[in-house]
């Protein structure tokens, strides 16, 4: 933990703020090492450049502060009490900031405005994408956990395609893999498990219901877990029996297209470039309006974080960077295959975390 609250200190301090206000789950996480739901209560921490921490957590919280290791000064509050007297007070002992950063994108309009007036005489600005940013490259530990991550993600795979028969309902397939998953220690889906079978699976984000899995139906599964605190993100999509020519050169397309990208995600690379390259191998397939989204986001304590891989981003790809490569090809009335995996740049070039097979498989 010291080693990232000294970069975010000195990030302070290149961008002349006196002080940081966190309160996401993630970014409290990432330099606290507490992992908690906050609810409805408040949960934040508070550093400044004159090396003071702070973290303020409800009291049924206090014993998981102890495990978590925090060394820094703790405030807790009882549900009777107003947190924001408690924070202010402390915080104006310790001497009262000019500035505050604070994640806008977390905080509600109710908790900035009590903000601004628990501190009338700081100004606040917004350190949403400082904060993004500092947890952007991870290290050789983080990218452990990820591929931990990831492994779970290959089992749930696994476990959907032993269910997956005629008959058998979209949901009635998530309920297996995510009591399968619980069994092996998983609390939490880093997203909705998603399974979609056939016209529906023509919908990206489609939603999963009663509907029936029938023999020909292109079966879409995207899933992912959180462990030890970071996020895994898998999709693979089969066929419940043979599948058609049109399936085949739809599913190639896609397989295709991915391969691409992975092999073009090399430190320096354009992250832009690498959208541009999936999207050129399913437009020259005569599919390109079929692929509506980026092809893949970063991925670490949120499934969804720095870096976007979308074509307008011109940043270079790093070492330590995590991200997905997701290709997909939608057509109404037919169908949707979407191959995603979960990435991380070394020295040498990419390392794919998820395993789980990738050729065409007809169940």
């Amino acid at each position: 933990m010291n080693g990232r609250i000294n970069q975010l200190i000195s990030t302070l301090e290149t961008n002349n703020m006196d002080s940081v206000f966190m309160t996401s789950k993630e970014n409290v996480f990432y330099f606290t090492n507490l992992y908690a739901e906050a609810h409805e209560r408040l949960i934040g921490a508070y550093f400044d450049q004159k090396g003071n921490e702070v973290l303020i957590v409800p009291a049924l919280e206090e014993e998981d502060v102890k495990n978590a290791g925090w060394q820094g000064q703790t405030i807790t509050y009882f549900d009777h009490e107003n947190p924001w007297d408690k924070l202010s007070s402390t915080i104006n002992d310790l001497g009262q900031p000019q500035t505050m950063a604070i994640e806008k994108e977390d905080m509600n309009v109710v908790r900035y405005e009590i903000l601004k007036e628990s501190f009338p005489k700081t100004t606040i600005l917004d350190g949403q994408s400082l904060l993004n940013e500092l947890r952007l490259i991870k290290d050789h530990s983080e990218m452990g956990i990820i591929k931990e991550a990831a492994q779970f993600a290959d089992f749930g795979i696994e476990t959907a395609l032993k269910h997956i028969q005629e008959g058998k309902t979209e949901l009635e397939i998530i309920a297996e893999i995510e009591y399968a998953l619980k069994k092996e220690g998983i609390r939490h889906m880093s997203f909705g498990t998603t399974v979609l079978a056939g016209k529906k699976s023509a919908a990206p984000h489609g939603t999963p219901d009663l509907t029936p899995i029938k023999s020909g139906d292109f079966v879409l599964m995207d899933l992912g877990v959180v462990h030890k605190g970071y996020c895994s993100d898998i999709t693979r999509t089969v066929v419940l029996g043979k599948a058609s020519d049109k399936q085949k050169e739809i599913y190639q397309t896609v397989l295709n297209a991915e391969k691409k990208a992975i092999e073009a995600s090399q430190v320096g690379t354009r992250l832009g470039d690498i959208d541009k390259t999936a999207r050129q191998v399913i437009e020259e397939a005569g599919y390109g309006e079929y692929f509506p989204h980026r092809i893949g986001h970063g991925l670490g304590i949120n499934v969804h974080e720095y870096p976007s891989l979308a074509s307008n981003n011109d940043s270079k790809l790093q070492e330590g960077m995590a991200f997905t490569i997701e290709p997909g090809i939608y057509v109404p009335e037919v169908g949707g295959v979407r191959i995603e995996d979960d990435i991380f740049i070394t020295s040498e070039g990419p390392t794919t975390l998820t395993e789980f097979m990738k050729e065409l498989i007809e169940l």
